[in-house]
């Protein structure tokens, strides 16, 4: 495609490297080519924030809806693969348990509860895996409270989500599927009409039911479990990593407890745990100085964005005080920002002070280093800490 030759930096740029240390390709195009063309990707990569910014705010040019969207392949048609009123239709009976005054009401207790039972669980043994071990099961104990979902065990819950992220991975990288997530999405979805056939219980679920059809109810409780279980592992295995390889960074945090939210913030923006966006032309366009044509894929890197220098001075630090790392945009933008970003930040923050409290000798273990790493979804693999 002649596209190739006018980006140069996006001929060069491969998926590996996206997957394994995407900063300093994503440094490179943001500063030369804002707006490339990836040939390994077969599609425009956005690294700049405020053309991010543009894209996901404009829904009518750049949609979710379209039939090479990952995740709707995986769970069928839902808010996140919909705009419009389609979108509106089915976001809205899932979004009021997650407005902020709810949130608190609704979930501090009970994430306080299963926090210090994890840890309870781990004290004894002085180290631990903190993403299968504590991450992972309080996503997953929070999301499944959250919708109501019955009879659903963590384990069978993480193998579920395990299988469905694989899927929509693998498509993302232009990989053929395997027959695991659809057989995950349908046990899935089997146990979303056995809560739903409950008309009297009281959950989200079942109040969803009243307004969608059982298909779209399943379809959207399986982007909200993939979504609060993929961000929220994320956004607590990645701020754990940041704040205990910073040892000046993590004592400011000690001393001044209010500095947590912005740790919270600022990890979010130098490793947000989903790294990218898809949308897809729906006109032909100029983005940046990019001539986008109708149907063609535009991947908004949410990592590359949030390293933006021109908005975050001395991008690549980890700084619990700075003043503008809310502008991060972990949780996406516009119409398609995370329902539940609430929720996430709550668990995260109680997640981190509990830790922090009750394990006052956390760190890192020496011996096994961790590193984010995924092109679609990024946190570390395992993070083995000690104390």
């Amino acid at each position: 495609m002649s596209t190739a030759g006018a980006f140069p930096l996006g001929a060069s740029t491969t998926l590996a490297e996206l997957a394994r240390d995407p900063h300093p390709p994503l440094a490179r195009l943001r500063a030369g080519e804002p707006v490339s063309w990836l040939p390994e990707l077969n599609g425009w990569l956005v690294t700049r924030r405020d053309l991010a910014v543009d894209v996901m705010r404009d829904s009518a040019t750049f949609t979710v809806d379209d039939p090479r969207f990952s995740t709707a392949q995986v769970v069928g048609p839902s808010m996140l693969s919909l705009d419009g009123a389609a979108h509106a239709r089915h976001r809205e009976p899932f979004a009021a348990p997650f407005r902020p005054r709810a949130v608190h009401d609704g979930f501090a207790a009970f994430i306080e509860r299963e926090t210090d039972r994890l840890i309870t669980g781990l004290e004894p043994s002085g180290a631990a895996e903190l993403r299968r071990t504590f991450a992972g099961p309080l996503a997953v104990a929070v999301v499944t409270e959250a919708l109501g979902l019955a009879g659903a065990t963590t384990d069978t819950v993480l193998a579920w989500y395990d299988a469905i992220v694989r899927a929509v991975s693998d498509i993302t990288e232009g990989v053929a599927a395997g027959p695991a997530g659809a057989a995950a999405y349908a046990e899935l979805r089997a146990a979303v009409e056995t809560t739903i056939a409950d008309r009297h219980a009281s959950s989200l679920l079942v109040a969803a039911a009243d307004r969608l059809t059982p298909p779209e109810v399943a379809s959207n409780a399986a982007v909200m479990m993939f979504g609060g279980i993929e961000t929220t592992e994320a956004m607590i295995t990645n701020a754990l990593l940041h704040l205990l390889g910073d040892p000046a960074q993590l004592a400011l945090v000690r001393a001044e407890p209010d500095l947590l939210d912005g740790a919270v913030e600022e990890s979010l923006r130098l490793e947000p745990g989903a790294a990218v966006v898809d949308r897809y032309a729906t006109r032909d366009v100029v983005l940046g100085t990019a001539a986008v044509r109708r149907g063609d894929l535009v991947t908004v890197s949410l990592t590359g964005a949030n390293r933006d220098p021109a908005v975050f001075p001395d991008p690549d630090r980890f700084d619990v005080r700075r003043d503008n790392a809310r502008l991060q945009l972990g949780f996406a933008h516009g119409p398609h920002h995370c329902v539940a970003a609430h929720l996430a930040r709550l668990e995260t923050r109680i997640a981190l002070r509990r830790l922090l409290d009750r394990l006052p000798a956390l760190r890192l273990d020496p011996e096994r280093p961790a590193a984010p790493h995924g092109l679609v979804f990024r946190k570390p693999p395992t993070l083995h800490v000690r104390w």
